[in-house]
């Protein structure tokens, strides 16, 4: 028998999927808690199911030898991971991470069924198209802001995602900025400072406040 709270939870945040695909998904679909840094997915792992997100919010990254990591974008309540799903249909091993930022619920959905959908619901069709849409759109936003932008761009850019995601208070240290960006915790140190000297954020001691970017 069916969770009827597992159904609602779907529905809360997939409203527009028809009451059959919302019982597909709950049957076939697995929910599991992440605490903080817990992975959702790892580079090198062959994905068999895909990733939409509950609740919570979940960064998807790039990692380099040296464990440097380089953001791509975030996932929040409604969203999928496009990515995930373009592994699971071509049988491809994952190129990325991901890992919750706070405690999230992340839906994990078999690649097999995920496949059926698609001819059998327009909701599903439309839904993943639009995923792919957005999360390349986000991508493009990313590169425009690393090949044509100086790094106190970049600083305002990435706090300006980060407000989107998680609101008028970052809490985010110096250094993870700085491994973020790729820069060093005096250099972010430093850009911080002036950002302060505008009156575009409040830094406080665990976590950045963001007044007003809107002039940059």
């Amino acid at each position: 028998m069916l969770d009827p709270e597992k159904i609602s939870l779907i529905q809360e945040k997939f409203p527009q999927f028809e009451p059959a695909l919302l019982q597909d998904i709950a049957q076939a679909g697995v929910i599991k808690h992440l605490e903080p840094e817990d992975e959702a997915l790892r580079t090198g792992q062959f994905l068999k199911s895909n990733v939409l997100v509950l609740g919570g919010l979940v960064k998807v990254y790039r990692e380099d030898e040296e464990g440097d990591e380089f953001l791509m974008y975030y996932l929040q309540d409604g969203n999928a991971c496009a990515l995930s799903m373009m592994c699971t249909a071509r049988d491809e091993k994952s190129q990325v991470m991901a890992k919750a930022v706070t405690p999230s619920e992340v839906l994990f959905i078999p690649a097999h069924v995920s496949e059926l959908w698609l001819a059998k619901y327009p909701s599903w069709h439309t839904f993943i198209i639009a995923s792919y849409r957005a999360r390349f759109d986000e991508l493009l936003q990313t590169l425009d802001s690393i090949v044509f932008k100086g790094l106190d761009e970049r600083l305002v850019f990435y706090l300006k995602r980060h407000q989107k995601v998680m609101g008028q208070e970052v809490r985010l240290s110096h250094q993870q900025i700085a491994e973020e960006l790729n820069s060093s915790r005096e250099v972010i140190s430093r850009l911080l400072k002036k950002l302060e000297q505008t009156g575009a954020v409040v830094l406080h001691r665990n976590f950045i406040e963001i007044k007003n970017l809107d002039l940059f």
